[in-house]
């Protein structure tokens, strides 16, 4: 038969494989019944078409098939294995081979591929690979030893030696050495023979083997297991084992407590029974409804009571009744799992009470506690409290003894000046003699304003006095004390002023805060003899937990306002006592030493602070500390004098409730000068009658410190409940704040505080009744 209608036969009857003939430029010529099957196209849609259809998009792109041509053309032929298509679009696997086909003058005419199926058997392959795959990763990376062992016999079929085939990591690290291709009686000839014989029984019989073994070689035990594996002529057999020497040296231990625990028990329990009958504390077991289940001989020796006397009671029997409610609550602390500890009072036997402080533990059913008499440490400590409170009272009434020494010093030359004054008054004018009278008036007025001033020092330095607090421009009020501070200090020292911009109002009492800024530059002007510089500073301070805990004040926002110096400065003993009453280290005559004292109170009333920062040599900062407003500052405006306030309208009448007729007095020509009609009374019953009558009052002036059962912030609410418009003026030399209302008064409401210009008083109440 001709090679070509041999070729066709072939073509025609292949049924398992596809045969595609092409000619030289890829077209395909024929096309059998396995090409239909296997990729789908029939023999008519194929025939004519390029081979290219067969081959995946990612192989035409690449131009595979005409690679397959050359090379065929060349050598012959060509294979290949590779992904193709099917006419439904689907791939499949395939190997092919290409073979040239000659004509009858030996000329090449085409080519015949042939290609088979085999996409089963690579996913069959890539299954098993796979497995492989996961298999080993299992084996590499398991804990369990696990090596693969031939095992070789003699002649007369007895186990002699075994080579190790493979080994897992797990196997190496526990062995200690690289076994993989070793026969064991290379390394380990001395190997105990119960090894060979235990896995050559596995390799001849097939059953497996479960065993533990210390192996002398490694000086460790084993848990092993063998089974036999692949071909029986092979005999290989797989091993498994672990390491378990810790479990094996731990029972070992175990057994040996054991053998001995008896014994221990024995010895702990006299050590015990020591402990409990020896005890200086009280021990007991009590159940958790409060009922004692056992009690040690120290309960005999200090309270009095045998062990019979107490086992079955309740222990509230032996505890004085004050104290029955936490006892009670430690039991019940003590059954939910707690550690109660509390301190308690216990009767003893002849009456006498003991302290004892317990600690308790619960442990099953029961509460073991242990007790402790501290009844000679609670009358230490009562002794120790009360020499405490006699040398604190003993501190104060040195304190007070000071304070009074000082005031009657400073008071006594005050008065001096007032009474002599006074005196030479009268007996100028009973002579006749008036020119000198404005200058005995200034002397007796300036006294008293320096009285008044040290009074004003005094509250504040107890943080009682009366404040105006005002949402303040601190800027503003330094800038308006410029000038004052300048000639206070002298051309001899510069100033500086630093006013941060920006900055917030502070709730203040603005008069107070000039007082005690003008302190501060005196004593700072004190501290330069010889000239220097003093530098007024502000800036906005939002102090966090720390920084407040530090400031001992708050946590929020504050204004700081701080004078510093060049001077002397000051040692830290000095520091720390430069804010107590009548404390100076100016020469005598030259301060009271109530000029730091009392910025001290006025910025703690205040609600912020004071610190002071000095060093000897290099000068000495104080800083306030203010509370920060939130809203817009007020706006100044000035008092106008007693002869520039508006006079009354017709008819206006005044209220004065005081229990001091020189202060009526006064009030009341103020008053009359103003066209007022003023009404007087002395006490608050008086007043409260006044209030409640017909009588017209468009205005009530009243001290709060009242006799007749009332202070005047009380009259004063009465007489609201009958007429709700009264306007009321609070005029105070005391520290009566908390009983005004700390600062909230209701509307129509004002205070004065005593002593005060009888400028400032006509001025408030002319606001007062002007607003009705």
């Amino acid at each position: 038969m001709p090679a070509r209608h041999h070729l066709q036969h072939v073509i025609d009857n292949a049924i398992d494989f596809a045969v595609i003939v092409i000619d030289l430029d890829g077209i395909v010529t024929d096309w059998n019944g396995g090409a239909e099957r296997i990729f789908g196209w029939p023999h008519q849609e194929i025939v004519g078409a390029s081979i290219e259809r067969i081959f995946t998009d990612e192989d035409r792109a690449e131009g595979r098939h005409r690679e397959e041509m050359r090379l065929a053309l060349a050598e012959g032929r060509a294979g290949d294995e590779r992904w193709h298509r099917r006419k439904a679009g689907s791939r499949f696997w395939a190997s092919g081979e290409m073979t040239l086909l000659r004509g009858a003058d030996g000329a090449p005419e085409g080519f015949a591929k042939i290609v088979r199926d085999q996409t089963r058997q690579r996913d069959a392959f890539e299954r098993l690979r796979r497995s492989q795959d996961r298999f080993r990763a299992l084996v590499e990376t398991m804990e369990t030893a696990f090596a693969i062992v031939e095992v070789k016999f003699d002649a007369e079929d007895r186990p002699v030696d075994y080579r190790f085939l493979e080994a897992n990591p797990a196997f190496e690290r526990q062995a200690g050495v690289n076994l993989r291709g070793k026969w064991v009686t290379e390394f380990a000839p001395d190997l105990e023979r119960f090894w060979f014989e235990t896995y050559g029984r596995v390799a001849w019989t097939g059953e497996p083997a479960n065993f533990e073994n210390y192996a002398n070689t490694f000086e460790r035990w084993f848990d092993v297991r063998a089974i036999r594996v692949g071909d029986p002529a092979e005999r290989q057999i797989a091993i498994f084992f672990n390491d378990v020497t810790a479990r094996k040296c731990a029972e070992e231990r175990l057994h040996r407590l054991n053998e001995t625990l008896e014994q221990q028990i024995q010895e702990r329990t006299l050590e015990l029974n020591t402990l409990w009958d020896t005890s200086p504390d009280l021990l007991l077991v009590l159940d958790f409804k409060g009922v004692f289940r056992r009690v040690n001989p120290a309960w005999t020796k200090m309270l009095g009571y045998r062990p019979d006397e107490l086992v079955g009671r309740h222990v509230n029997e032996f505890v004085v009744a004050a104290d029955h409610a936490e006892t009670v609550e430690a039991t019940i602390l003590a059954a939910e799992g707690g550690q109660p500890r509390i301190v308690n009072r216990y009767r003893h036997k002849d009456g006498s009470l003991r302290w004892i402080s317990w600690v308790a533990a619960p442990a099953g059913e029961v509460t073991y506690a242990i007790g402790r008499d501290i009844t000679a440490e609670r009358a230490q400590t009562e002794v120790l409290a009360q020499t405490e409170a006699a040398l604190r009272q003993s501190q104060k009434m040195e304190a007070v003894g000071q304070l009074t020494g000082g005031l009657a010093h400073d008071f006594n030359n005050l008065l001096a000046g007032i009474s002599g004054s006074l005196e030479l008054m009268q007996a100028r004018m009973s002579q006749g003699r008036l020119h000198d009278m404005d200058r005995y008036m200034s002397v007796a007025q300036g006294a008293a304003k320096r009285a008044a001033a040290l009074t004003h020092r005094l509250l504040a330095f107890s943080r009682r006095q009366t404040l105006t607090p005002k949402p303040t421009n601190v800027n503003g009020l330094i800038a308006g004390m410029e000038d004052l501070i300048r000639r206070t200090i002298g051309p001899e020292i510069a100033l500086e002023m630093v006013g941060a911009a920006g900055l917030w109002p502070a709730l203040i009492d603005p008069g107070q805060l000039e007082n005690a800024l003008l302190n501060l530059c005196i004593n700072a002007r004190d501290a330069m003899p010889e000239g220097g510089r003093i530098t007024i500073e502000t800036a906005n301070k939002w102090l966090d937990r720390p920084a407040a805990v530090a400031h001992d004040i708050p946590e929020g926002q504050y204004l700081s306002l701080c004078v510093t110096d060049t001077g002397t400065g000051m040692s830290p003993a000095v520091v720390a006592r430069v804010f107590e009453p009548f404390f100076t280290t100016k020469p005598i005559g030259q301060g009271t030493g109530l000029g730091l004292s009392m910025i001290h109170g006025f910025a703690k009333q205040s609600g912020g602070q004071v610190r002071i920062y000095s060093e000897l040599g290099q000068g000495t900062t104080v800083c306030l500390y203010m509370p920060r407003h939130d809203g817009e500052a007020d706006t100044d405006e000035t008092a106008p004098t007693l002869g520039e306030t508006a006079r009354a309208r017709q008819g206006e009448t005044v209220l004065i409730v005081d229990d001091e007729p020189s202060v009526r007095m006064l009030v009341t020509e103020v008053l009359e000068d103003l066209g007022y009609t003023a009404i007087e009374a002395a006490d608050s019953v008086a007043g409260l009658k006044l209030l409640q009558s017909d009588m017209r009052i468009d205005l009530l002036v009243t001290d709060v410190g009242l006799p007749g059962g009332m202070n005047g912030r009380q009259m004063a609410d009465a007489g609201r409940q009958r007429r709700a418009d009264l306007k009321v003026l609070f005029i105070t030399g005391y520290a009566e704040n908390s009983v005004i209302g700390n600062g909230h008064l209701e509307p129509g409401m004002a205070v004065l505080t005593k002593p005060f210009a009888m400028e400032a008083l006509a001025s408030r109440i002319k606001e007062l009744t002007a607003s009705r």
